[in-house]
């Protein structure tokens, strides 16, 4: 292979993960309230995208190659974007732990302690009576707070789930990375 192909093969895979990782973050952005920053995304992935498509289309047929190159550079695009994301952890979440009742209230008081504000609420089990916590938080923040309820207690039933919006309230403060 002479070395401009190998050039170009590179320059392919290399710009194709780019754009795929941005239109990946771009949708999780968008999803989470970031318009103006996913749009911003989507202007510099279209403007890759067509250079990188148009690239690949006109020497297909002569380096069928450059389409393996292509597809290659998107699924590792995807992969990147997932792993981007998880890493700045956009949005929040509502973490709720259901504890024994009489564990409940001495898990709140620790947690509160550490800074983390918890809603409790009182449930009934199947067998006996229960604790629900709730506590909002960034998703930033997520493993350190289950860390801190599995210092205590490493077999409560935890559920964390994302919250599309929320409003109000005390949540430990993010760092401030797109607002």
């Amino acid at each position: 292979m002479e070395w401009l192909l190998i050039l170009e093969l590179l320059i392919i895979f290399v710009a194709k993960v780019v754009e795929v990782t941005l239109a990946t973050l771009r949708i999780i952005l968008v999803n989470r309230g970031y318009r103006t920053q996913g749009t911003i995304l989507a202007l510099v992935e279209i403007a890759l995208w067509v250079v990188i498509a148009s690239r690949v289309i006109v020497g297909i047929n002569e380096q069928p190659l450059k389409a393996v190159v292509y597809c290659l550079g998107f699924a590792l695009g995807v992969y990147l974007g997932s792993k981007i994301e998880n890493f700045l952890a956009f949005g929040q979440m509502l973490i709720q732990v259901i504890t024994p009742s009489d564990e409940g209230d001495e898990l709140a008081s620790y947690l509160r302690s550490k800074g983390i504000a918890v809603t409790t609420i009182d449930g009934t089990g199947k067998e006996s009576p229960k604790k629900i916590l709730m506590i909002y938080c960034n998703r930033k923040n997520k493993d350190m707070i289950i860390s801190e309820i599995n210092k205590i207690d490493n077999n409560l039933m935890i559920v964390a789930t994302d919250v599309s919006s929320l409003k109000g309230g005390y949540i430990l403060q993010r760092q401030k990375i797109f607002k």
